[in-house]
C-alpha cells in the first residue's frame, strides 16, 4: 500500500493508530509542522506508537529535521499508565517503527530512545517546532517546558498536549509559561495548546487568555474523577471518553 499524502488523508489514516490525538488536533500539528522553515528542526517529546509522529513527519518540508524522543520504557504510556508496563515497552517500540514505515516517513524521523531529560545532547541547535506530550506529572512536565522550551527559536512554535486537561501539565504551564518566559498564547484545540516564542511582547493579553482556560480545566478534572469512580454514565446515556 502506498503511503498516504495530504493532511486529510494522513490524519484520517492516523486515526486508526493507538494514541490520543483527535483529528482537529492533528490538523493543528500538521499546520505547525508544514510552516517549519527550510533547514529547521521539529522535536516531539513523547511519541508512544507514532500517531502524532507520522503527522508531523508527513507535514514537514523535505529539508526539515524531525526528531522523536521517547524511551519506550513502559512508563508514562497514557492515562493512568504511569509505571508498571515494562512488558508492553518492546511492543510499543516495534509498533512505533512499523507505523513510521507504513506511513512512508521512517527515513524522515530520527528516533532518540531516551527520557527527555537526558536527550538534550542528542539534539543540536535551536528548535523551530516543539511538541511536548511526555510525562504528565508536574515535575517532568515542568522540566520539559522549562528546559526544552528554552531551546525554541524566536518566532518558533511550542505545542503542549493535555494542557488544561492534566493537572500536572496545567500546573507546569502556570508555573513556566503563564506569568514568566517569552511565549504568547496562540490558540487551543481541545487540550492541544499552541504558543509562539515572541520575546518582549506585552504579557497582559497572554496571561488573560491562559487564565480563561481554567474553567475548561476544572470541567476536565471533574470528568476524570467521575470516570475514575465509574460514574461516567451519570453524565449521559453513553459514558464520555477520557478528555484529551
Amino acid at each position: 500500500m502506498s503511503p498516504p499524502t495530504g493532511a486529510d488523508t494522513v490524519i484520517e489514516r492516523a486515526a486508526e493508530l493507538d494514541g490520543w490525538m483527535s483529528d482537529d488536533q492533528g490538523h493543528r500539528l500538521w499546520a505547525a509542522a508544514a510552516a517549519c522553515p527550510t533547514g529547521g528542526r521539529i522535536v516531539e517529546i513523547g511519541s508512544f506508537r507514532g500517531k502524532s509522529t507520522v503527522v508531523l513527519a508527513a507535514a514537514a518540508p523535505a529539508a526539515v529535521e524531525v526528531v522523536a524522543i521517547d524511551p519506550h520504557a513502559g512508563n508514562d504510556r497514557g492515562p493512568q499508565e504511569i509505571e508498571g508496563f515494562a512488558d508492553e515497552a518492546a511492543a510499543d517500540h516495534e509498533i512505533f517503527l512499523a507505523n513510521l514505515r507504513a506511513f512512508g516517513v521512517a527515513e524522515r524521523v530520527r528516533h532518540v530512545r531516551a527520557h527527555s531529560g537526558s536527550a538534550h545532547p542528542e539534539v543540536r541547535g535551536p528548535i523551530d517546532v516543539l511538541y511536548v506530550d511526555g510525562a504528565h506529572r508536574y515535575g517532568p512536565a515542568r522540566a520539559d517546558l522549562r528546559d526544552w522550551g528554552a531551546r525554541v527559536a524566536d518566532g518558533g512554535t511550542l505545542l503542549v498536549h493535555d494542557a488544561f486537561s492534566s493537572i500536572g501539565v496545567t500546573l507546569a504551564i502556570l508555573r513556566e509559561i503563564t506569568f514568566t518566559g517569552r511565549f504568547r498564547y496562540v490558540g487551543r484545540t481541545r487540550s492541544l495548546l499552541e504558543l509562539r516564542a515572541e520575546p518582549g511582547t506585552p504579557r497582559r493579553g497572554h496571561v488573560v487568555r491562559v487564565l480563561l482556560q481554567l474553567p475548561w480545566f476544572a470541567r476536565n478534572v471533574g470528568l476524570k474523577v467521575a470516570l475514575t469512580l465509574g460514574l461516567g454514565r451519570l453524565l449521559g446515556d453513553r459514558a464520555p471518553d477520557w478528555p484529551y
